[in-house]
């Protein structure tokens, strides 16, 4: 998908009540689709005849996911479907009307899942302790149910590049890690494949988009007031840095598609114990003439 040719056409129709968007909204949404398009391109997100379910939370980030990709599939030169899919975990005060209502008024198909993940995750996490680990592995393993019965040949989700970077420094200072969220994945099964297409976008233009187009923004009660998550402090680093330091943010994410294994020190990635090898066969050709050169006792 040519991220020129997804980034070209008006935007969807006005909400009621909506008011017509400035030229500086259309210009962030502008940017907004060709930081998308060239994500879809450069990973090979979606192709033809793909079904590509759009995991909707309630949160600024699936919201603008899902309006840029609707954006995009007006344009596309290839053909693909999108599904909005929730899942309904229960949270005690989810409001369960709004995304119905939102999906329906915007004519885009949609399927909520219901599942209690609320109940497991509260019973089996001690008070204190962050939620998120669990809850994210009932949620994918729902998601992941639900793709497999319907057809879903990519799994689109929400993150970010901020939440790129941070998921970097969280493997790295608690996990001991060099990783992070790749922009396309696949399964631990090989079943299903995983798309971020918002990972060229920085989290502070998707609260400005989402700002304008008034999103039914739905809190996530669950884990929401974890103040003391891991997350929350890498992101108040990464906040301070970009502070002190603006680009810094977009620099680390650079770095991650700049990647020099032979610099780190892995030896699964890279085969150090192979250098001497290289190293001798390289003083073998310095040793050898070089085509149509004539040493001195050469009298032919």
């Amino acid at each position: 998908m040519a991220a020129e040719s997804l980034g070209a056409h008006a935007p969807r129709s006005l909400a009621p009540g909506q008011r017509p968007p400035s030229n500086t909204f259309r210009k962030l949404q502008a940017r907004l689709r060709g930081l998308v398009g060239k994500a879809i391109e450069d990973f090979g997100m979606i192709a033809e005849g793909d079904r590509v379910m759009v995991c909707l939370s309630g949160g600024k980030d699936s919201y603008t996911m899902l309006d840029v990709l609707l954006s995009l599939q007006r344009s596309a030169p290839v053909r693909f479907e999108l599904v909005a899919v929730n899942l309904d975990q229960k949270q005690p005060g989810f409001p369960r009307h709004v995304l119905p209502e939102y999906l329906t008024a915007l004519g885009v198909p949609f399927h909520v899942i219901e599942q209690d993940t609320y109940r497991v995750v509260k019973r089996v996490i001690p008070e204190g302790r962050t939620m998120c680990g669990l809850c994210s592995r009932l949620r994918r393993g729902a998601l992941y149910r639900y793709a497999a019965a319907n057809g879903i040949t990519k799994i689109a989700l929400g993150h970010h590049r901020d939440d790129i970077v941070e998921t970097l420094f969280l493997n790295m200072f608690f996990g001991g890690r060099l990783k992070a969220m790749p922009p396309k994945l696949l399964s631990e099964d090989r079943r299903h494949v995983v798309i971020r297409p918002l990972a060229y976008v920085p989290e502070r233009e998707i609260e400005r988009y989402a700002r304008v187009r008034q999103f039914p923004i739905i809190p996530c009660t669950l884990c929401g007031s974890q103040q003391n998550m891991q997350r929350v402090q890498v992101k108040k680093m990464l906040a301070e840095w970009e502070q002190e330091h603006p680009g810094r943010t977009e620099a680390i994410f650079s770095a991650l598609g700049n990647v020099a294994t032979s610099h780190l020190a892995d030896p699964a990635t890279f085969d150090f114990a192979r250098l001497e090898s290289l190293r001798a066969a390289a003083a073998a050709d310095a040793s050898l003439p070089e085509p149509g050169d004539r040493e001195p006792w050469d009298e032919t």
